[in-house]
Parts: structure tokens; C-alpha cells; sequence
């Protein structure tokens, strides 16, 4: 009586009785665990048609490696300070390192090149502005620093400062006296009858040259 077993379950026993079906070489090209059955052919293949990366080790088409590495490993130029750079380092010089990134000031978050911050700091940090807990002026770059000191107690002004303001007040010329109204009309008046005056005597000269041509 002859048994006849399905294609797979045979498949199987006779992986069972080859012992060299479970061993594996290392492809020499790729160095990859190939079994020992395929070396052969899997090396000829390999060894055609692949290439290793020598940046990432990648084994990549022979045709396509100039594309992988154009695309992958060439360097790029930074569009902010046209830098060239490997393109894994791009983004971290973006975002951290590029001196003309945009960032913003710490006082008035006004936006500018970061080569440019530190001296616009050092303007912009003097500038002071008005507690109003404590009525004092404050720099800008001590606001946090006084934001948590400050015990909302007023400023008592120096009392040099009050003397000198005192001072000041006592030397100034004392403003003008009002005009009385009535004087400002009899000005205007006396200004009015002049005018008139004046264009009567030029009308009176006219009409004798006017008589004498007749």
C-alpha cells in the first residue's frame, strides 16, 4: 500500500531529516544571515545588483545609489545663512543654532535675528517701567526679580529730591498777568480807525486828478 503525503507535511519531513536546512552563512557582500541552501545563488544576486552605503551601511540598487545619496547624505544649505551642513544637523541648526533664526526679545517680544538680540536686549532692558504697587520705576531686566521682592509699600520720594523740586518752583518767573478785555478792544479800535483813515486820505488824493484831466 503506498501513502501519499500533502506537498507541505513533506516538505517539512524532509527539512526534518536535512540537518543543514537550519544552518544559516553570512552573505560576505551583505552580511547578512542567508541559509546555507541559498548562499550560492542569494551571493551571486547580492553581489550584482546591491551596493553598501558607506555613510549608513544601507545596502541600496547600484543604480539607485546616487539618488540614495543625493537624497539622503548630501550636504544642504541653510536658506537663513546659507551654511552647508550634513542633513541630520539641519533641523537642530534651525530651530537652536542658526544666528539669523528669528527669535523674540525677553522685554518686548519684539521678533528679530538672533544675531541681533543681545545688543537689543541691552537697550531694551533699561528701559523702566512704572509698579504700580509700589509707585517705583523699575528696569525692565529687574521686573521679574522685583515682581517677587516688591511689598506693594509706595516710594517715599528723598527728601534731597523734594528740596531740589522746591528749588526749582522758587525760580521760576512768575506767569503773566491777564490782559483786561477792555484794553484788547480800545487796541483793536484805535487799529480799525487808523485803517480807515488811511484809505480815506488815499481816496481824497484821487478824485483832485481826477477833476484836472476833465
Amino acid at each position: 500500500m503506498i501513502l501519499f503525503l500533502p506537498k507541505k507535511l513533506s516538505t517539512m519531513a524532509l527539512a526534518a531529516s536535512d540537518p543543514a536546512a537550519d544552518t544559516t552563512n553570512i552573505c560576505s557582500h551583505c552580511e547578512r544571515a542567508i541559509p546555507s541552501s541559498n548562499i550560492d545563488l542569494h551571493y551571486a544576486h547580492c553581489s550584482r545588483n546591491l551596493e553598501k552605503c558607506k555613510i549608513c551601511g544601507d545596502m541600496v540598487p547600484r543604480k539607485h545609489a546616487e539618488e540614495h545619496y543625493e537624497s539622503t547624505h548630501a550636504p544642504v544649505t541653510c536658506s537663513l545663512c546659507s551654511e552647508m551642513m550634513d542633513p541630520e544637523n539641519l533641523a537642530l541648526h534651525k530651530g537652536e543654532k542658526c544666528p539669523k533664526r528669528i527669535v523674540t526679545c525677553d522685554y518686548c517680544e519684539f521678533p528679530l535675528p538672533a544675531v541681533d538680540l543681545f545688543e537689543h536686549q541691552e537697550v531694551c532692558g533699561n528701559r523702566t517701567e512704572l509698579c504700580h504697587l509700589c509707585n517705583r520705576y523699575i528696569r525692565l531686566r529687574e521686573r521679574v526679580a522685583h515682581e517677587v521682592t516688591c511689598n506693594g509699600t509706595p516710594a517715599e520720594i528723598p527728601r534731597s529730591i523734594r528740596e531740589a523740586e522746591r528749588e526749582r518752583a522758587a525760580r521760576r518767573p512768575p506767569p503773566p498777568p491777564p490782559r483786561d478785555l477792555s484794553t484788547r478792544r480800545l487796541l483793536f479800535t484805535i487799529a480799525i480807525a487808523g485803517i480807515a483813515i488811511f484809505l480815506g486820505s488815499l481816496l481824497f488824493q484821487r478824485k483832485p486828478d481826477i477833476s484836472q484831466a476833465n
